[in-house]
């Protein structure tokens, strides 16, 4: 098992979800629920267990993968891009199932989980394969997968200061 796996393979499944729900008629509400239901838990408890057990490790061994510049700037626009995520996730629920106004809200949480994919990948997700032990990854791979397995039901949506989380992680 391996955190940067667990993370990917995920990343997969969310991309998945978005494209069936895109995919569902307007008028099939309880499929449209149920299937927005499984990917906003998803959503929730996949950016608290990162930021339960893959940034902070990440700031203490990572550098900065490819284009970031450290693994702190990497863990703060990650943070910052979580709050959006949950943000825009929490407004799809403010809207009718299956209306117009229920999928641009929708496609605003796709467009910001889909930007931050991205980013994860060719930054923090480069970084931490590069510093980090295989022993490492597992141990980190087994904690992140038991979390999300006992919050298959997602997590409490909070909103963290991106800053203050960086500088309570910082190494030293």
């Amino acid at each position: 098992m391996d955190i940067t796996q667990l993370i990917l393979d995920e990343h997969a499944q969310q991309r998945s979800l978005f494209a069936q729900i895109d995919s569902i008629d307007a008028k099939d509400t309880e499929a449209l629920s149920a299937l927005w239901t499984r990917l906003k838990n998803l959503l929730d408890a996949h950016a608290e267990a990162e930021e339960r057990f893959f940034y902070p490790r990440l700031m203490k061994i990572g550098t900065g993968g490819n284009d970031a510049d450290s693994a702190a700037e990497e863990t703060e626009d990650a943070i910052e891009d979580h709050n959006d995520i949950r943000d825009t996730g929490e407004a799809v629920d403010k809207h009718p199932v299956g209306s117009d106004a229920w999928f641009e809200a929708v496609g605003a949480c796709n467009k910001a989980n889909s930007d931050h994919l991205a980013e994860e990948e060719r930054q923090g997700l480069t970084d931490f394969r590069k510093h980090a032990t295989l022993e490492e990854r597992h141990e980190l791979g087994v904690r992140f997968a038991a979390f999300e397995a006992n919050h298959l039901n997602g997590v409490k949506v909070v909103d963290k200061d991106p800053e203050a989380y960086v500088k309570e992680h910082a190494p030293g």
